[in-house]
């Protein structure tokens, strides 16, 4: 299982500012990579109440599996790789999470097996360095839903959040409170349930 600590900060954009971002940083339609962000919670939302999150990522044929925690002023990610099999085992119903990541969700008191499938957040994203950190374009479709954002992955916290905001200004961008996709994805997905 690898760990990383990551700190970034995101900006939801409208279609015009994605496109003028994409623009002046030169980034072509080529340039963009679609992922696929297959969501896992148990059907009370048990991880999303821990401030926690449960996902597969599907990036070039290469299958991850990521548990995402609150840590100091960023998300604690741990990875563990899963093969195609493994990977759709889980996404079928057919197999429960094992290994270090089944471990860490036990420790909050999660039974792994409650854990189901809720669905997928595709991506086409771009990413490219900018200052200290990374600059990342996305365009992201969920349950019959499209958005765009500007994210900026750093090392710093403070040197980060200066950098950001100083590029959303040069934009004339407003900053506008941006949940992570999976926040974004659960919200629409729990108000479709509420209103079953």
């Amino acid at each position: 299982m690898k760990q990383e600590l990551e700190i970034e900060f995101k900006n939801l954009l409208t279609e015009e500012e994605f496109h003028r971002l994409a623009s002046h940083f030169s980034v072509k339609e080529d340039d963009f990579i679609t992922q696929e962000n297959h969501y896992f919670d148990t059907p009370e939302f048990s991880l999303k109440n821990h401030g926690t999150a449960l996902r597969i990522r599907k990036k070039k044929e290469i299958y991850t599996l990521t548990l995402k925690q609150p840590y100091n002023e960023g998300l604690l990610e741990s990875h563990q790789s899963l093969s195609s099999q493994e990977a759709a085992r889980l996404l079928d119903g057919e197999a429960t999470v094992t290994g270090e990541i089944a471990g860490l969700i036990q420790q909050l008191g999660i039974d792994v097996t409650q854990l189901v499938y809720f669905g997928t957040l595709a991506t086409k994203r771009s990413q490219f360095p900018y200052k200290d950190g990374l600059l990342v374009l996305d365009h992201s479709f969920y349950l019959n839903k499209d958005d765009y954002e500007l994210e900026f992955e750093a090392s710093d916290f403070h040197a980060g959040k200066k950098q950001f905001h100083d590029l959303l200004e040069q934009f004339r961008i407003p900053i506008r409170h941006t949940e992570n996709k999976i926040r974004r994805f659960y919200q629409l997905k729990y108000s479709q349930i509420s209103e079953e």
